[in-house]
């Protein structure tokens, strides 16, 4: 039998978005929706000179493991660059689809009975989209 879809641990990253407050000043800034749910994100990141992300803020308009997906990114984006995020992202899209073992990003294992529901998924992978967008702007400046 599956895992619960929504437990304790989702919810208490879901609320952990509130520790990641937009930056007003931010270098970056991402916008994206899911269109299959109409979850939506706005992520802010600073980086540092190399494109290393410094600082992440967050507005988030999603379902709890939206939310908690958006913590996660959030906590564990600092001191990783487009390279990294983008192919973490690939990992959670690759393995959603049946491909490849889970992702090895912090706390992901919390997300995977997600895997059960692909109505879901791209609530997940938002925030990653997002952060994706923003250090691919800044890469292309």
């Amino acid at each position: 039998m599956s895992a619960p879809l929504y437990n304790r641990d989702i919810l208490a990253l879901a609320v952990a978005t509130a520790d990641y407050l937009p930056l007003a000043d931010a270098r970056l800034r991402a916008s994206k929706r899911a269109p299959l749910c109409g979850s939506a994100i706005i992520l802010d990141l600073d980086t540092d000179d190399t494109g290393l992300v410094t600082r992440v803020g967050l507005h988030v308009e999603a379902c709890a493991l939206g939310q908690a997906s958006a913590a996660l990114l959030a906590r564990h984006a600092p001191g990783l660059g487009l390279a990294e995020i983008r192919a973490a992202r690939g990992a959670i899209a690759g393995w959603f689809a049946g491909e490849g073992d889970r992702p090895d990003w912090p706390g992901f294992d919390l997300l995977a009975p997600a895997r059960d529901y692909p109505a879901r998924q791209g609530a997940i992978l938002l925030p990653f989209d997002a952060a994706v967008a923003a250090l691919e702007e800044r890469a292309a400046a």
